[in-house]
């Protein structure tokens, strides 16, 4: 055995380095409402028309115990036709992750990256298979890019930062 592979621990990283990993993925909550079901089914134009759909994301995350953190990821999606709501559903699609030995910095980006990028595939399939236990076509959500939206928080707070403390300069 080499030297390399004598100090791994077991994840690919070397001792000294953070550890990260995901130890378990569940649903918090999670509603489907459609109001003005059966009329929809019956209705000859809600077949033919493409309805308007609304998504709408957020995360927030908890510390757990021993570097557990608890990452939630939060989507409402509202899909209306003639503004007449066909159905709505709101999910908390959470997880478990280990993250240790990384400065703030880089576990706020772990926090606010990785792991709603882990999430999002069984969040956009519990979406699908509710939508279609429903009675309604599947929607697949598109890929979001967490890294972008981070980036742009970041972004955001920088500039709220800034602008407070100019504020309280004057």
């Amino acid at each position: 055995m080499d030297e390399a592979a004598k100090e791994s621990n077991g994840n690919g990283s070397t001792p000294g380095t953070g550890q990260f990993s995901l130890q378990k993925i569940y649903i918090k909550d999670l509603s489907f409402e459609a109001p003005n079901t059966p009329d929809v089914f019956t209705d000859s134009d809600t077949e033919l028309a493409e309805p308007q759909i609304q998504l709408n994301l957020k995360n927030s995350h908890a510390s757990l115990t021993d570097n557990n953190i608890e990452v939630v990821l939060h989507a409402s999606l509202h899909a209306t036709l003639k503004e007449r709501t066909l159905f709505m559903v709101e999910i908390d699609q959470a997880g478990i992750f280990l993250i240790k030995g990384y400065a703030d910095k880089e576990r706020q980006a772990l926090i606010g990256t990785y792991c709603p990028s882990a999430l999002f595939p069984y969040l956009r399939e519990a979406i699908s298979g509710v939508i279609g236990k429903g009675g309604f076509p599947a929607i697949l959500l598109q890929p979001i890019n967490f890294d972008a939206l981070f980036a742009q928080a970041m972004q955001e707070q920088a500039a709220q930062n800034s602008d407070g403390s100019s504020a309280s300069a004057h």
